[in-house]
């Protein structure tokens, strides 16, 4: 991933280039490979490059022939070489995303339809001096916009580039594209499934198979080191069974050898890194465990929402894990890793999707679900990697791949007790006897939240240790005056407020980050699913209680229903000392 910088006629006097440099710097922790700085008249593009795809000569900004069109990017464009073949142009990098100037050059601003990968853009026509902005589909780049109180429009990867200097900032939804000549936002992309109306296209299992590995494989476009996420659950599962039998066949697979690496993060003794190094030696990829202690968590929480600009509970408690674990992926030399998020979403693969009362609130779940993973999971997963210079594919949000999961009847999605459970339609693509891709019972291994698969001692800790930090009752009680808006419920959501406000005091910043109630990572419409749930809002996979099979065995093993007062003391005692393994 890369940070990009866009500040579009502002007023000369009012602005240096120094200061553009610095607040590009702010977003060097993306793009430490290079960077880059373009001045034209009143309008600046700055870029801080992670390099993936041509290391050597793909530096941006980048150009059309004469220059007249530059453009910053931050993200991948799969179908780069198929773009370039469709038209009649020189090029002067290999770099997948300079295709972009060019299509401008040739279609103009409906360019974008024609763009298949992850990106957020920003384009100037210095011919009338014109600008566009655009972001990916699902929103899998982050991108902000706001405005100076010079009539200056700016852009950036993350808000603290802009929070210094913007009256007004917002997130830039995904799908959309800005136009100054239009004078604002259209949304570009609009598939079938956005409207929520219900589909009735039969499930065809190998036709999905086939859509996903083609998802895959094409994420397999890199010049450098790279890997899979590997949980051991059924998603991430899949992208490594996938992408460890194409391997050898791809580019990358000649470049860096056949073997795929893997890796996983957890407390010692958790479910992930057990069905994880099952996964991998089933696979026999070249695996790798990372051991994180609570006492660590807890000491990055800081860190981690300055990098992920959230104040909300679920994104927190799941980036926290992954923060630690992508520092020690870049560790090793590794600069691009495939991952699983997206799949609950399009599948209905949270534990509370086993209380959907019909199909037609199953698919509107799922759709609500998809069009907030810009606020959630991909936040978490593009942001998280990113602080390390890691950058984050995720197949699941193929375009097509969406396009055609989407459009199956969502009966045949749905959980059915003793039959089927969450997910089912994926794990049935992908049961192949002859040529297995997992063995059976990881195939139908049942759903663990990131944050519950890490160590189920990670969430009850990260309680516990928020009640020691917000001990006195009125601040509680007093929340609503506090923060009005979206005011935090519990005190874990307190402390991270205050760590939030306290590096993002502005309004735009707060208002930035979602809010409302949520059980087992639901939207607010499906708490009414089961009228027990409004009494139990724990963004956390247990709060979906009696459909998961194996999590919650015993009281004494997983102290959930005591009180967080009844378990800090015991769960703080726990912080083993740092573990490192590999």
């Amino acid at each position: 991933m890369c940070g990009i910088l866009a500040i579009l006629g502002y007023h000369e006097a009012h602005l240096q280039r120094s200061k553009v440099l610095d607040l590009s710097r702010r977003l060097r922790h993306r793009g430490p490979d290079w960077s880059g700085l373009y001045h034209h008249q009143n309008f600046y593009l700055a870029h801080e490059r992670l390099a993936i795809v041509d290391p050597a000569s793909g530096d941006q900004p980048l150009y059309n022939e004469d220059k007249s069109i530059v453009v910053a990017v931050n993200g991948e464009v799969y179908n780069h070489e198929a773009l370039k073949a469709s038209m009649e142009h020189n090029y002067n990098t290999q770099s997948d995303c300079e295709v972009i100037a060019h299509l401008y050059e040739d279609f103009g601003e409906d360019m974008v339809q024609k763009l298949d990968g992850m990106f957020s853009f920003v384009l100037l026509d210095t011919r009338d001096n014109s600008f566009i902005a655009a972001r990916d589909p699902i929103g899998i780049t982050p991108l902000y916009f706001g405005w100076g109180s010079d009539g200056s429009v700016w852009f950036a990867s993350e808000m603290k580039a802009l929070v210094d200097d913007c009256e007004r900032f917002e997130t830039f939804p995904p799908g959309h594209l800005y136009s100054s000549k239009a004078g604002g936002l259209r949304r570009w992309y609009n598939p079938p499934w956005f409207s929520e109306s219900i589909p009735s296209m039969p499930y065809n299992p190998l036709a999905l198979r086939e859509a996903f590995e083609k998802a895959v494989v094409k994420r397999l476009m890199t010049d450098v080191p790279f890997g899979v996420l590997l949980s051991g659950g059924l998603d991430s599962s899949l992208v490594a069974s996938v992408a460890s039998r194409h391997l050898a066949s791809t580019k990358a697979g000649r470049q860096w050898g056949p073997q795929l690496h893997t890796f996983c993060v957890g407390l010692k003794g958790s479910p992930d890194l057990k069905a994880a190094k099952e996964v991998a030696d089933y696979l026999g990829t070249i695996h790798h465990e990372f051991y994180f202690t609570i006492q660590e968590g807890l000491d990055a929480l800081r860190d981690v929402i300055y990098h992920i600009e959230t104040y909300d509970v679920t994104t927190i408690r799941a980036s926290t894990p992954m923060f630690l674990m992508s520092r020690k992926i870049k560790a090793l030399g590794v600069k691009m890793v495939l991952s699983g998020e997206g799949s609950d979403e399009i599948f209905g693969g949270y534990l509370y999707f086993h209380k959907a009362p019909n199909k037609e609130e199953f698919h509107r779940e799922t759709c609500r679900k998809i069009k907030s993973l810009y606020l959630y999971d991909c936040l978490r997963a593009n942001k998280a990697t990113s602080a390390w210079g890691v950058e984050a594919r995720v197949p699941f949000l193929d375009k097509e791949f969406v396009d055609i999961a989407m459009s199956i009847d969502p009966s045949e999605k749905m959980i059915r007790p003793g039959e089927r459970i969450e997910k089912w339609i994926m794990r049935r693509a992908f049961d192949d006897e002859e040529k297995p891709y997992l063995p059976k019972h990881i195939l139908y291994r049942q759903k663990e939240q990131f944050s519950d698969g890490v160590g189920y001692g990670w969430i009850d800790s990260l309680k516990a240790f928020a009640t020691k930090q917000v001990t006195v009752d009125r601040m509680m009680a007093n929340a609503m005056f506090v923060y009005p808006h979206n005011t935090p419920q519990t005190k874990e959501a307190y402390y991270y407020r205050m760590l939030f406000e306290r590096v993002f005091p502005q309004e735009s910043a707060r208002l930035s980050v979602p809010g409302g109630p949520s059980v087992a990572c639901s939207t607010a419409a499906a708490v009414a699913w089961d009228e027990a749930w409004s009494k139990n809002l724990d963004p956390s996979g247990r709060a979906a209680t009696g459909v998961h099979a194996d999590a919650y065995e015993s009281s004494e093993a997983h102290p959930q229903t005591s009180t967080v007062e009844e378990i800090s003391k015991e769960q703080l005692k726990l912080c083993p000392q740092v573990v490192v393994a590999s």
